[in-house]
């Protein structure tokens, strides 16, 4: 089975100069942990909750969710994306897409193919396409 048959192919993306609220947002109403950040349809870059909290000085400092939004508006997802975007080809074997998240112990690999984001694979695809395949 390859990459290409279990990824989201419908990904929500963020541009380099979106305001870290809108990420936040984002995540929060599609419930989702990673945003891959596109420059004209290219990967520059990738966001997740983590970097979010990270980036969030207004939470680490006990401020409220007002202040925290707030601090949110001033800080441009280019400034605190992972610019080193470990990527994975839509041919490319799970097993490989797992073994890769392992080794580099990330949750997501964006798919890359001719260069453009077609897709993103996460360690929860590659759970439920064990687990289905499983019998269960």
């Amino acid at each position: 089975m390859r990459v290409k048959d279990i990824m989201t192919r419908d990904v929500a993306t963020l541009d380099l100069n979106d305001e870290l609220s809108v990420a936040d947002d984002i995540m929060k109403l599609g419930r989702i942990r990673h945003l891959p950040v596109v420059d004209e349809g290219r990967l520059v870059g990738i966001i997740s909750q983590r970097d979010l909290f990270k980036a969030s000085l207004a939470s680490a400092m006990g401020f409220g969710e007002k202040a925290k939004r707030e601090f949110m508006k001033t800080v441009a997802v280019k400034e605190v994306m992972v610019d080193e975007v470990v990527t994975i080809s839509p041919q490319a074997d799970i097993e490989e897409a797992g073994k890769v998240m392992l080794e580099k112990r990330i949750g997501c690999l964006p798919v890359i193919e001719e260069g453009n984001l077609i897709g993103l694979i996460t360690e929860t695809d590659i759970l439920r396409y064990y687990v289905e395949s499983a019998g269960g």
